[in-house]
Parts: structure tokens; C-alpha cells; sequence
């Protein structure tokens, strides 16, 4: 498998349930092993240099941030509070630390209004939308978000794709979005690649991948063909089973 995402750009990393996009996305060894999975031939890299050996910490200082699917946040902290984790591994001043938030909050104004609430007490969507900007706070040259639209309403997934897309070009943060809804993915992608059993079955710019046919059909799960009827479907007896 090979993948690359040029700096600057939104790659879209997509394929059906069990196609092979998670090792991908896992760029340290501990994430790796924490899925029981390892570096065995190839390397990583980000910028020339081979990444696939560092802590998490390290990839982060270095510029390279995972966001991880879920609902990842502590929940004894506030909103707020959660946020300011992302600026753990920076030595920023207080006055620093203040205009990174008014810069998240300036790009979702929701989050400002639950800043004082615990994360824990905070609704489902409200935790997942947490994730992403607590990414911003480490000042990243690079996101990689696993399912950035999982739990969230279509009105809420849009928005946060046009902030990625602010982000990427306003301040040049390259993106990789692994099991994104593939409509919207690749509508705000400049790159995409599909998987199919670990590997790369097709890549390209995203508005050719998502005109092609096959992956459409067959792996995007979008019908080209003319509609079918329900008669056309074979249906089978349940067969009838007593326990004695």
C-alpha cells in the first residue's frame, strides 16, 4: 500500500467496512501495537523524515496530529479545559494560550458557548465536535482525522468540513480524512483513494474518483444502473427450529 498526502492538501482515505483504512491512519508504533499491528516492510514519513518509530508526543511536537474516532475527551474537564489539553506539549504563554482559544471559538462559536461545562455532561455530538479543534490548540502542520462525520447530524458534518477546508487554505494545514462520509469527503478533497482488502484499488483527484464508476457502485455504495425492483429479489423460507 502506498499513500501519500502533499503538504497543503485534503486527502480523503475511503473504502467499505473492513477495506483496510485503519492501519493507514496509525502513524506511531504505539497506536500500531495498541491495534496489534507493526511496521514490518516500508516506512512512513512525513517531510523526508522516517516517522514511524516516534511516541505519539514526539509526531506531535513535530507537527503531525491524530484525531481518533469517538468521543475521546476527559470528562471530569470543562470544554474549555479539554481544549487547552491540545497545548500540552507547547510552552505557550497564558496571552498565547488565550488567542489560540478566541481562534477555535472564532471558528465554532458553539464550543465558546459550553466552554465552563464538563465534557462529560456535554451531549454526544458536543464531544465529538471537541476532538477535532482540541487538534488545533498543538498548532499542526497536519490533522488526521479517523471518521470525522461518525454521530453527527449532516447539517453539523458540513460545517465542519468547510472549516477544514478554511484551515487548508487559509493556513495551509494538510488534512487526511480516513471513513469520511464519501459524498461529502470528496466533495471538499483535493485527493482520493480507495481500499479494498488492504489495498489501493483506485486514487486520483477526488472529483475524478467520485465520477468513476466503480467506485460508485461498488465501494462508495451509489447505484449507477437503473433502479431494481423489490420481485427481482430471491427470498427464502426461515426454516422452522425446536429445541427439545
Amino acid at each position: 500500500m502506498s499513500l501519500s498526502v502533499p503538504e497543503g492538501k485534503i486527502v480523503a482515505l475511503l473504502g467499505a467496512n473492513g477495506a483496510g483504512k485503519t492501519p493507514p491512519s496509525r502513524r506511531s508504533p504505539t497506536s500500531l501495537r495498541a491495534e496489534r499491528g507493526d511496521v514490518t516492510k516500508g516506512t512512513i514519513e512525513f517531510r523526508g523524515r522516517r516517522v514511524d518509530r516516534l511516541s505519539p508526543d514526539e509526531l506531535v511536537k513535530l507537527g503531525v496530529v491524530q484525531v481518533m474516532e469517538g468521543r475521546h475527551c476527559f470528562a471530569h474537564l470543562t470544554v474549555e479545559e479539554n481544549l487547552l489539553t491540545g497545548a500540552y506539549t507547547r510552552s505557550a504563554g497564558r496571552a498565547q494560550l488565550k488567542r489560540d482559544l478566541e481562534r477555535v471559538y472564532g471558528y465554532f462559536p458553539q464550543l465558546k458557548e459550553r466552554r465552563s461545562a464538563l465534557a462529560g455532561y456535554t451531549s454526544g455530538g458536543e464531544q465529538q465536535i471537541d476532538r477535532p479543534w482540541r487538534a488545533l490548540m498543538a498548532h499542526p502542520s497536519m490533522i488526521l482525522l479517523d471518521e470525522p462525520s461518525m454521530g453527527l447530524a449532516p447539517q453539523i458534518v458540513e460545517e465542519i468540513f468547510e472549516i477544514v477546508k478554511s484551515l487548508n487554505q487559509k493556513e495551509k494545514v494538510s488534512f487526511s480524512a480516513r471513513g469520511a462520509n464519501t459524498n461529502v469527503a470528496l466533495r471538499y478533497a483535493d485527493h482520493g483513494y480507495i481500499l479494498e482488502n488492504g489495498r489501493v484499488v483506485m486514487d486520483g483527484a477526488a472529483a475524478e474518483v467520485a465520477r468513476t464508476r466503480t467506485s460508485r457502485s461498488s465501494i462508495l455504495g451509489i447505484s449507477s444502473g437503473a433502479r431494481r425492483s423489490f420481485k427481482d429479489v430471491k427470498h427464502y423460507r426461515r426454516r422452522k427450529r425446536w429445541l427439545a
